[in-house]
């Protein structure tokens, strides 16, 4: 089984219905978008990425992208679509890094992806210690997929 916790509106997932995933946010609504279109975020589960609702260990895989801005105003296109972290960001993210950990299996997959537009990603990086590998994508290479694996 697959677990993204930070699922959103889906945009990444060639599948939004895959049922070998549980597709979880804190989010659950819908929103017409600047340029007419819908977003809809509406997971299998509401939670808070920060308080898995999981025993430990019960994920082969998990996919995190916690949303990664800070300013944004509450009806700006971009805090509807990605979400905004809140001021004590670094906590935040260090406690959603930990819980996609535990609810991982061993030898299980993290895939984290983070978008730098306005904070780094060597900041996160300085917190979960290297990835594995990573990508760069995106028109100006802002967006990293970085792949951990559990050992232990």
């Amino acid at each position: 089984m697959i677990l993204d916790p930070t699922c959103g509106s889906k945009m990444f997932w060639f599948d939004k219905d895959n049922s070998n995933v549980v597709f979880g946010d804190i989010r659950k609504e819908e929103h017409i978008l600047c340029d007419g279109r819908a977003l809809v975020i509406r997971p299998d589960i509401q939670m808070d990425f920060t308080a898995l609702p999981f025993i430990d260990g019960v994920f082969q895989m998990v996919v995190f992208d916690p949303p990664h801005l800070m300013n944004g105003g509450d009806k700006s296109w971009m805090v509807k679509k990605y979400g905004r972290l809140p001021k004590d960001w670094k906590m935040n993210i260090w406690v959603g890094f930990f819980e996609c950990w535990r609810v991982l299996r061993k030898n299980g997959t993290l895939i984290f992806k983070w978008n730098e537009t306005q904070i780094p990603v060597r900041e996160i990086i300085e917190m979960t210690g290297p990835p594995l590998f990573g990508h760069k994508s995106g028109k100006n290479s802002k967006t990293h997929w970085l792949c951990f694996v559990k050992m232990l």
